[in-house]
């Protein structure tokens, strides 16, 4: 009885998102329609430059391997009840850390460099969502809020540092950061275009999964994220729970910012700031802040930022068409959600026990 019960709620967990996505491929097709684009034609282009080809499937998994670390921002803090959407913040101070530590150390061997650079990445990311952790238990603020704002405080600290104080003199257009050596880069898969990233959000989701669904850790945080005043009668320490699910959370999306500066830019700038933490939110939604579920999904979303160029050339399409898309899948998503639980097909049947006496044959 308990493993058919799961085996609905898996289902359900499966068909509702892929039905939402299919409702915004419907009205991604409208929109389309109405400026005059063929809606069929423009879905057959993005299919061709997200998967059609091993090149493009490659660029799509250069784009998903941010994603899956910046959507772990935004899922680890919802299984402790915390809407946190401070990802592109994150990303952005981590990848700030990154180069600082990359230029400070850069004449040391180039896997100590990157070791040190990935280690800078999380701490930075991890102390920036722990600051949302801190406020929230402490002080009551609202940590969607918080966590929303910091990311406008991130972006401007990288426009003045990459401006000031860490300002590469011969980047006259375009103001950055020295570059990294190129020695101290993160390097590509074995006959592919695709960086070493991809393996840190793999690996990122996979621990992610473990520390949550198999731990005792996991389980506190699932207890408390549950009903937080029965947690706190129970003895669990909420408040250190607090801080150490916002400290992982911020990690990863630090580490996705050490991720673009070491293996895509080579140094901060105003690239860094490329939407990769916003579209990290909408990925751990669609997932339902499952870890595993992220890295397919991430792998969707980066094909389907993958093909914004080509919607340009070939259909006149504005290259922000996809943050349309993305859009209208964000909310189709959040109103997905009001329909768990409400279709009989994903529901236990009831069990009716008779109260009338059996009779008895003597």
């Amino acid at each position: 009885m308990i493993n058919r019960h799961n085996w609905r709620r898996t289902l359900e967990a499966i068909c509702i998102p892929l039905a939402a996505l299919f409702f915004s491929l419907v009205l991604f097709g409208v929109f389309c329609a109405a400026v005059g684009a063929n809606p069929f034609g423009v879905y057959a282009s993005i299919y061709k430059a997200a998967f059609g080809s091993w090149r493009a499937f490659q660029n799509t998994l250069i784009r998903a391997a941010p994603l899956m670390l910046t959507s772990l921002c935004t899922a680890l803090p919802a299984r402790l009840g915390l809407i946190i959407i401070g990802n592109e913040g994150a990303l952005v101070i981590g990848g700030i850390g990154a180069v600082a530590m990359g230029l400070a150390f850069g004449n040391a061997p180039p896997l100590v460099v990157q070791l040190a650079m990935a280690l800078a990445g999380i701490i930075c990311g991890g102390l920036w969502i722990g600051a949302v952790g801190a406020l929230r238990h402490y002080r009551g603020v609202n940590e969607t809020i918080s966590s929303l704002l910091l990311n406008y405080i991130a972006i401007a600290l990288l426009n003045h540092l990459v401006g000031g104080p860490m300002r590469d003199p011969s980047s006259l257009n375009k103001p950055s950061s020295y570059p990294l050596a190129e020695v101290n880069m993160l390097g590509t898969l074995p006959g592919t275009r695709v960086h070493y990233g991809l393996i840190y959000g793999l690996i990122a989701c996979i621990i992610a999964y473990f520390l949550i669904q198999r731990t005792t850790f996991g389980f506190a945080a699932r207890t408390a994220g549950g009903n937080i005043r029965a947690a706190r009668i129970a003895g669990l320490p909420v408040g250190k729970l607090t801080m150490a699910i916002c400290f992982l959370a911020g990690s990863c999306a630090g580490l996705a910012g050490m991720v673009e500066v070491a293996a895509v830019h080579g140094r901060a700038n105003e690239s860094l700031n490329a939407n990769y933490g916003y579209s990290g939110i909408l990925v751990a939604f669609i997932a339902r802040h499952n870890p595993l579920a992220a890295t397919l999904v991430a792998i969707l979303m980066g094909g389907i930022l993958t093909s914004g160029g080509i919607l340009q050339r070939s259909h006149q399409l504005p290259d922000a068409t996809v943050l349309v898309f993305q859009g209208l899948v964000f909310l189709v998503v959040m109103y997905s959600e009001s329909l768990y639980g409400r279709f009989a097909i994903f529901k236990e049947p009831a069990i009716t026990v008779s109260s009338q006496p059996s009779a008895v044959t003597v």
